[in-house]
């Protein structure tokens, strides 16, 4: 392919350029949005404004650690923030000013990859090849998918917004929620269609292989594929989730585990051989603030509460399990001068720190979270193989994650309920931090179950804390401010 050498300059690495100016439907000097798509670095700079919703948006910077962990068994809120405790306590709120933050900025993501898909075909430049054109709509497609993923996780089944919005009448705007079933079918369809688009990995004009900086940065055919499988096991589609699997993995692309898990979390291995897709952070003005906000003051340099602590549930599930190497790259003890209502309630107590994130900087870390990793697809394919009777290929392959953790490896003839246990202990242990433990216990309709066998004594009273889970609370309530917007709209069981 044409790979023009601006838009590697102009920041692959989602770079904060914002493009939201070709966005606007205001003109803007002599350009509208009807011809601010004609020339090749106009549509390549909208497409890499709807990557920047990657690094911009709270929900991908360190919400879904809040709504994948902190709400799970995996973390406490930590800090000092009101909507955070809600989340942690299982009491989501449509008032909560996060949940609607995250709908808006994740929908912006949703209009900026609307625009790419519907202008992308409209471009004569000649300097745009048909070829590049196709890879163009391959990654808006995949954008949308991904977003669109995150939503019906949340909250179930939402509006499906297929084109940029270009009036604001209410029947234009006021679009009722789709099924949940049909948002899953969109994804699909998105998916589908852009793996067919995407290349393995992205080459210059002379054929050579751009490298990871590229290739991780950018939606691949494997990126494509390994989004697809995740969809598929969410909506309990094993069979499917196989095939999207062994798609990504006859990608050219080479993905493999790092033999050194600790390689993936140190801020020393970025773009690396199991990085599928990963946000690229590159300090200062295009720096990651979540570490500033997680890490201890030996690395942050400051000494208020920080948020996301690691619960005594998921600390003893790693000592359970002998499991020291994870638990080393993932938490990190250290005496503090506040006083943690789950960790000693008194001041000087050493507790667990969130250590995924290596790299406080100042607001402005270079740590980079991953968007997907092969260690998450290798577990969901031993969880497919089970789920379809096969457990002796899926103990294979959670023997590879095992053994990568120096854990002892799991022998054949489990239950596919035992090895379903097994599994999804792994897969906690494996991803803690990432965001995919809520989503686990849905995937397996153990959230309720989970949550209200919980232990967890709240220091300050001697009491377990009562979550009181029920299954209206798996889903986040729609946001009461879209709510009032929009009365097409209904708001979730609550």
């Amino acid at each position: 392919m044409n790979y023009k050498k601006y838009i590697l300059a102009a920041g692959i690495a989602f770079g904060t350029m914002s493009c939201d100016k070709f966005l606007d439907l205001k003109p803007i000097s002599e350009e509208t949005s009807d011809t601010a798509y004609d020339k090749a670095k106009q549509i390549e700079g909208a497409l890499v404004g709807a990557y920047e919703t990657f690094q911009s948006s709270e929900y991908y910077v360190w919400d879904h650690v809040i709504f994948g962990d902190v709400r799970s068994d995996n973390a406490y809120a930590g800090g000092d923030n009101p909507e955070i405790f809600e989340a942690d306590l299982l009491r989501v709120t449509p008032t909560n000013s996060r949940v609607f933050r995250n709908w808006s900025e994740i929908y912006n993501g949703i209009l900026k990859a609307n625009t790419v898909i519907e202008k992308v075909d409209l471009v004569t430049d000649p300097q745009l090849s048909e070829e590049r054109k196709l890879e163009i709509k391959g990654e808006a497609l995949f954008l949308r998918a991904y977003h669109y993923f995150t939503l019906v996780k949340l909250h179930g089944g939402v509006p499906l917004i297929l084109e940029p919005t270009k009036s604001t009448a209410p029947d234009d705007v006021r679009v009722p929620r789709s099924s949940r079933a049909e948002v899953y079918q969109q994804i699909i369809a998105d998916l589908t269609e852009a793996s067919n688009l995407l290349p393995d990995f992205y080459t210059d004009e002379n054929g050579n292989d751009l490298g990871g900086s590229t290739n991780k940065a950018r939606a691949t055919m494997g990126a494509a594929n390994a989004l697809l499988a995740k969809v598929y096991a969410q909506s309990g589609d094993w069979n499917n989730t196989l095939l999207a699997i062994e798609k990504m993995e006859s990608s050219t692309a080479g993905y493999s585990l790092l033999t050194n898990y600790g390689h993936l979390f140190d801020g020393e291995h970025y773009n690396n051989a199991e990085s599928i897709l990963e946000v690229q952070y590159l300090g200062t003005d295009e720096g990651n603030f979540a570490p500033q906000l997680l890490l201890p003051p030996s690395i942050s340099g400051d000494t208020w509460r920080k948020f996301v602590t690691p619960s005594q549930d998921l600390v003893a599930a790693y000592d359970a399990e002998g499991d020291v190497t994870r638990k080393g790259a993932a938490i990190l003890f250290e005496e503090v001068s506040w006083v943690d209502e789950y960790w000693g309630n008194a001041t000087g107590t050493s507790i667990p720190f969130s250590y995924k994130w290596k790299k406080a900087m100042g607001w402005a870390s270079t740590d980079r979270p991953y968007l997907l990793r092969l260690g998450d697809i290798v577990l969901l394919k031993a969880e497919a193989l089970n789920e379809t009777g096969q457990s002796g290929a899926a103990v294979s392959e959670l023997n590879k994650i095992r053994s990568r953790a120096n854990l002892e490896v799991v022998s054949g003839g489990l239950s596919k309920e035992v090895l379903r246990e097994k599994i999804l202990l792994e897969r906690r242990l494996e991803l803690a931090q990432e965001g995919h433990r809520w989503d686990d216990l849905v995937r397996h309709n153990i959230a309720v179950s989970t949550m209200n066998d919980l232990v967890e004594i709240d220091l300050r009273t001697g009491q377990a804390v009562n979550y009181n889970m029920t299954e209206a609370k798996v889903l986040l309530p729609i946001p009461q401010q879209e709510l009032d917007r929009n009365p097409a709209l209904e708001q979730n069981p609550l």
